[in-house]
């Protein structure tokens, strides 16, 4: 017998709501975030995740953003399996957003680069280009990018965005979080540059991401939408932190949207986690406050356990109504515009539907083995 979520099925109502940004229409408020699955074969999606993109667009999922799809720059990726956006994937890619556009969703193409994380697999001609050479403090993988390499991957994103624009794609996201390359220049212990890319100040730190983002909207144009993800935390430390205090953060999301972006995708492991003492407000709450822009928040919903927890073991559990309803709480209260479902969406492709109808009682949970790659 299939195990479904023990839940009453909190009213999502307020959630339910359209959206609109620039000129795109949102039919609700649920986003599904880039996740990696291991369904791209030398970049290009398979059938397997054009059939996981329908789905959860199927299943009331009103924004599908797909995973990190690597830039067109030979340091973007060192392994195969990861997704990447260029002249030979670009038909594929162009099937998976037709394929959700079928089934009444949305989708944005987001743009990566590994910087200096090794995710494996690479081969001797791979070298792995980042601000300071530098995965974490202690931790050495490539070396630091000339200024001339940072112009070419800058125009790499430029290019990319172009290209999803060209297949159909609803809108691109510039992927600065969990410690991949523009997120390493973010972050002060792995920017150590003495050029005007590196620098105490997070201005200053801020500086090549702002690059990226105004160049992208330069390439699409102004009606085009373009988000950007950011983090604290990061897959080589839980604790990390790119701003440390609200001020810090206020001038990020300021340079950001002035660099053309039109949404603020801010990955927390925990939405309800307070970013900073004296208030409730998490990291996406904050981020809102600082901005007319729309803001994505993301962080275990639904669950009890974070991501990273599921990765290195831990088997996730349904947190119940009282989270939801928080969730609910926290968007009323204007926190943030739009909410990522992550692992639940995994686990139930209807997952936002079963909420909506008041089924809630019959979603499946996620499971560890839903991650196929894990083994």
């Amino acid at each position: 017998m299939t195990e479904v979520q023990a839940t009453a099925g909190t009213d999502i109502t307020p959630l339910l709501q359209p959206l609109q940004v620039g000129q795109l229409r949102l039919a609700n408020r649920f986003v599904m975030p880039g996740m990696q699955r291991a369904w791209c074969v030398d970049g290009a999606p398979d059938r397997r995740l054009r059939e996981y993109y329908r789905r959860r667009a199927l299943g009331g999922t009103a924004l599908v953003v797909c995973e990190a799809c690597a830039v067109d720059h030979p340091s973007a990726a060192s392994n195969p399996m990861f997704a990447r956006l260029d002249a030979n994937t670009r038909d594929a890619w162009r099937a998976c957003v037709e394929e959700v556009h079928g089934a009444g969703g949305r989708m944005f193409i987001q743009l990566w680069h590994q910087g200096a994380v090794d995710t494996g697999k690479a081969g001797p001609d791979f070298t792995a280009l980042s601000p300071s050479g530098l995965e974490k403090a202690g931790k050495s993988f490539g070396r630091p990018a000339s200024a001339a390499e940072l112009a070419e991957i800058i125009q790499a994103f430029a290019r990319c965005a172009v290209i999803a624009r060209e297949i159909g794609a609803d809108g691109v996201e510039v992927h600065a979080c969990h410690g991949y390359l523009l997120d390493q220049f973010l972050w002060p212990e792995t920017n150590k540059r003495a050029d005007d890319y590196g620098g105490a100040s997070i201005a200053s730190r801020a500086a090549f991401p702002a690059e990226v983002v105004t160049a992208v909207r330069a390439a699409v144009g102004p009606g085009y939408p373009i988000s950007v993800r950011i983090s604290q935390w990061k897959e080589a430390d839980y604790e990390a932190k790119i701003v440390s205090s609200p001020a810090e953060l206020g001038q990020l999301v300021s340079i950001l949207r002035s660099a053309g972006t039109d949404l603020f995708h801010v990955s927390t492991r925990r939405f309800w986690t307070p970013e900073w003492p004296g208030s409730d407000l998490g990291l996406a709450g904050w981020a809102k406050s600082f901005t007319d822009a729309p803001v994505i928040a993301v962080g275990s919903v639904g669950l009890d356990i974070d991501v990273m927890a599921t990765l290195t073991g831990e088997e996730a559990r349904p947190a119940g109504d009282g989270r939801i309803a928080d969730l609910v709480r926290r968007f009323e209260r204007g926190d943030f515009d739009l909410v990522s479902i992550g692992r639940s969406l995994i686990g139930d492709p209807d997952w936002v539907a079963k909420m909506r109808d008041g089924r809630g009682a019959e979603i499946r949970p996620f499971r560890r083995t839903d991650l196929q790659w894990l083994s």
